[in-house]
């Protein structure tokens, strides 16, 4: 009767570890998901907007969205935010590939992924990879968002999708994290 029941008990554990196991397997294919979509949507969305940019509103010009606060500008950023960095691409080439890799990396062995993590790593990538695109086609990134009521640089899509994968990441690291961990 104790050997059946071990073997009972053995056999439903081994059920529940294996259940377990597809839960996993399942809840990172969809993690998986999640980040490389979204930064799919985001360089789709980038890009095009860059493309709409640069077709309809001449270099160094402006379109008024929301009067007083934002407005279209076409500009070229040879740097970065403020033109800092301007016209070192190889340091941006090596930056970002080495950003894209990790990313990568993250996405795809990160075991404990959550929806926060998943989301800021594809915001995270499709950022990247927007502003890649343009430095690796034009040399330059297309900027086109101007913010009129403060002096800040004008940004893009990409540069949107990489300031909000990083307040994410660190929202989740030092607030939600702790509470996950102790569910």
């Amino acid at each position: 009767m104790i050997q059946k029941n071990h073997i009972l008990l053995y056999n439903e554990d081994c059920t529940q570890k294996n259940y377990n196991k597809h839960d996993s397997k399942k809840h990172k294919e969809k993690q998986l998901f999640i980040s490389f979509i979204l930064s799919i949507f985001v360089v789709v969305i980038d890009q095009a907007l860059k493309k709409w940019i640069v077709g309809h509103l001449p270099l160094h010009t402006s379109q008024e969205i929301l009067p007083g606060i934002v407005e279209f500008y076409h500009l070229r950023n040879k740097g970065a935010g403020w033109g800092v960095l301007e016209g070192e691409m190889t340091f941006f080439y090596m930056v970002t590939l080495l950003a894209v890799a990790y990313l990568i990396y993250l996405v795809v062995h990160d075991k404990d992924q959550s929806r926060w993590t998943s989301i800021s790593y594809g915001l995270l990538l499709g950022g990247a990879i927007g502003n890649f695109i343009d430095r690796v086609v034009h040399g330059y990134v297309v900027d086109m968002i101007r913010l009129t009521f403060i002096n800040f640089p004008v940004f893009n899509i990409a540069d949107i999708a990489l300031t909000f994968g990083v307040v994410l990441l660190i929202i989740y690291l030092l607030f939600i994290q702790e509470e996950v961990d102790h569910v």
